[in-house]
């Protein structure tokens, strides 16, 4: 870096060259130290990932503060304390959004103060749930988003004598191969991870008939519903599916094996490359075929980048550098290729979508089709309100457990969801501005 001469210091050095005179006496100039360069404003990004994603999550924050100069740190992101100045909020922590949006500010003017504006005219409309207002300015990021699909390993269906290239469309169907698995000697042909998400929010949505209305009230407990939750209870009794957990515990299940089939978030292709025995198939998620319209779009969500409230200027303008070096082409398709998350633009999804297929990875197109361009909603997802989520899994555990038939268990859970709701008004928007 060039050091500006200091005018005085000029002066004198003129004077000296000059003048005997003033050679004997010389003006004494005291040095000025030279500017030096302000470092970057710490900030943070606040999240609550497991260890692996934690793991994953600091090799991106390395390549960004090693690339820009930045310097961002990673933080846990605390139940019930202030958010940083950005925030990693994946789809079962939205209530903490949700319910205090004075501790938020809209992605977009968080952009627009710091000078960089978003410039995401092709981001994919699948990808809008829950972080686009009315205006269709985006208030999050949506980094990591998904929509479930159908995996299953193509070698149970080899042992099975089943044709590996030609998975069930339908439920109707799949009742068929689970047989013929369990004839094979596979104690858990099926299985499923986060159940209200596929179960309730995307069975619903792709029979044309969603577990939420316009006003924001439940509304899953029609015929369709009620029909898909009943088979489901007559499947745990035959063993034809067995549920392990709330979330994603069924993952592990089928990752080593134990498990023929699963229906979870595309995403976890990801995590299903590396599993021993299993020779990856990835299928959209069946459809009732005997539902008017025949089969519609499933749905996208996942974690998405909220800017927290009340941070300084500086810490701002970082934050916003960071959104834009995700945004990069680059860092795009290594999103993707690391956490298998749907590329945001067109762009990206072009770049992740040759790459993937030279693998001869097929969860991409599989996903995108089976959203059909619409797997964004205006309304909330069940699987997003905490409390809501927790009735609708209570009450499904009941039928799983054949201590209610599906109907019974699916009004209460709507009765139950709908007073929470009642009490607690804001659970019912998709986004919190």
């Amino acid at each position: 870096m060039q050091h500006r001469i200091l005018p005085s210091v000029i002066a004198v050095a003129l004077a000296c060259a000059g003048s005997s005179a003033m050679a004997a006496k010389p003006a004494k100039a005291v040095a000025k130290p030279a500017p030096v360069a302000q470092a970057a404003a710490d900030f943070e990004l606040a999240h609550n990932l497991g260890p692996v994603g934690e793991e994953q999550l600091q090799a991106v924050v390395d390549r960004f503060n090693k690339e820009t100069g930045g310097n961002l740190k990673l933080t846990r992101l605390e139940k019930g304390e202030k958010p940083a100045g950005l925030n990693l909020v994946r789809r079962y922590d939205m209530t903490e959004v949700l319910t205090q949006p004075k501790n938020f500010v809209p992605l977009h003017e968080m952009m627009a103060k710091a000078g960089q504006p978003l410039k995401l005219t092709d981001l994919s409309a699948d990808l809008k749930s829950g972080v686009v207002d009315g205006k269709g300015r985006l208030v999050a990021l949506p980094l990591v988003y998904s929509t479930p699909v159908l995996f299953y390993n193509k070698n149970a269906f080899r042992k099975a004598k089943l044709d590996p290239e030609q998975p069930p469309k339908t439920w109707f169907e799949m009742q068929g191969v689970l047989d013929k698995l369990q004839d094979a000697g596979y104690a858990c042909p099926y299985t499923s991870s986060w159940p209200v998400w596929v179960h309730i929010d995307n069975v619903s949505a792709v029979s044309g008939v969603p577990a939420v209305n316009e006003k924001g009230v439940l509304t899953f407990n029609g015929l369709p519903q009620v029909k898909h939750i009943a088979m489901m209870a007559t499947w745990t009794k035959a063993n034809y599916f067995k549920l392990f957990g709330r979330r994603n515990e069924a993952s592990a299940k089928f990752h080593d094996g134990e498990c023929a089939m699963i229906t979870t978030d595309s995403r976890e292709h990801i995590d299903f490359r590396d599993a021993k025995g299993v020779e990856l198939g990835v299928a959209p998620m069946p459809y009732h075929d005997d539902v008017y319209g025949g089969r519609q779009s499933s749905l996208a969500d996942g974690a998405s980048l909220w800017a927290g409230a009340g941070k300084s200027a500086a810490e701002y303008k970082q934050a916003a550098k960071f959104v834009s070096f995700l945004l990069s082409p680059e860092m795009q398709v290594e999103l993707v290729r690391v956490y298998g998350g749907l590329p945001l633009t067109t762009a990206a999804r072009s770049a992740a979508r040759s790459k993937l297929l030279q693998d001869g990875d097929k969860t991409l197109e599989v996903a995108y089709a089976s959203m059909k361009g619409r797997g964004t909603s205006h309304v909330p997802h069940v699987a997003d309100a905490d409390p809501v989520r927790i009735i609708a899994n209570e009450e499904l555990e009941a039928v799983w457990a054949d201590k209610k038939p599906a109907k019974a268990a699916l009004d209460t859970a709507v009765t139950r969801g709908n007073a929470v709701l009642a009490a607690k008004a804001v659970l019912k928007k998709a986004q919190p501005f």
